[in-house]
């Protein structure tokens, strides 16, 4: 049954164009452009890091969030809950779904990060990257689902929109935190985006602090997935 549901929700999220539009043609979209025009002064190695990381948070948080929320006010959450499928089975086939549209996205950006000059990295660098993968899904579908489980649809629609955009302009994913004031750069280092954008760039570049991102996003991640599973309505 949790097969069945995951591939239900993959389906779901593949037909959805506002679905591709957020987890597929917005980072590679930024990464071709921020790739090619000088515009925010970082190279390809700095860029590839943070659209990975804007990557998990547009499929992790906002992609989540805004299926559930309406999945909640449709009933269709209540529906499931009355089927054969135990509700610890729905959550996890969200979950198996959100790490499936991550691997496809981590591979098309990847790609087209090494056809713009990225050099990548090491095993080590990689085994790194996952881990603050798995940490950053945790923390971003925690305040995904925190939304979605106590907000109305619309209400979630925006605001997980509204804080993909706040998280994606000053937590250095594309704009360095050198550019920004001092004040809102520490602000963005203790944001969950900031440490994952901090944590994969540190993992790729084979010698950068691991440690303190890593903290960091296993705070996030424990906080707002107790919050989610102690305030969500399935109604």
């Amino acid at each position: 049954m949790v097969a069945a549901q995951t591939a239900m929700e993959l389906r779901l999220t593949l037909r959805r164009g506002e679905s591709l539009l957020l987890t597929l043609a917005i980072p590679l979209g930024l990464l071709s452009f921020f790739g090619t025009v000088d515009v925010v002064d970082a190279s390809v190695d700095f860029l590839v890091p943070g659209i990975l990381a804007l990557a998990v948070m547009s499929t992790a948080m906002t992609g989540l969030a805004i299926a559930t929320g309406f999945e909640r006010q449709y009933g269709v959450l209540k529906r499931l809950g009355a089927s054969p499928l135990p509700r610890s089975g729905l959550l996890l086939a969200k979950t198996l779904s959100v790490l499936a549209v991550e691997a496809l996205q981590l591979v098309l950006i990847c790609l087209l990060g090494l056809v713009l000059g990225w050099r990548g990295g090491a095993l080590r660098a990689w085994v790194l990257a996952l881990v603050f993968v798995g940490l950053g899904t945790a923390a971003f579908a925690g305040l995904g689902l925190l939304m979605a489980g106590r907000l109305r649809a619309e209400a979630t629609l925006a605001a997980a929109n509204g804080l993909y955009l706040v998280l994606l302009l000053v937590s250095g994913m594309v704009v360095p935190l050198t550019s920004l004031p001092r004040a809102l750069a520490s602000v963005a280092r203790v944001l969950p985006s900031g440490a994952l954008a901090e944590g994969l760039r540190n993992a790729f570049d084979n010698g950068g602090p691991v440690v303190r991102p890593a903290f960091v996003l296993l705070v996030w991640a424990v906080v707002s997935l107790a919050a989610a599973a102690r305030t969500f309505r399935w109604e």
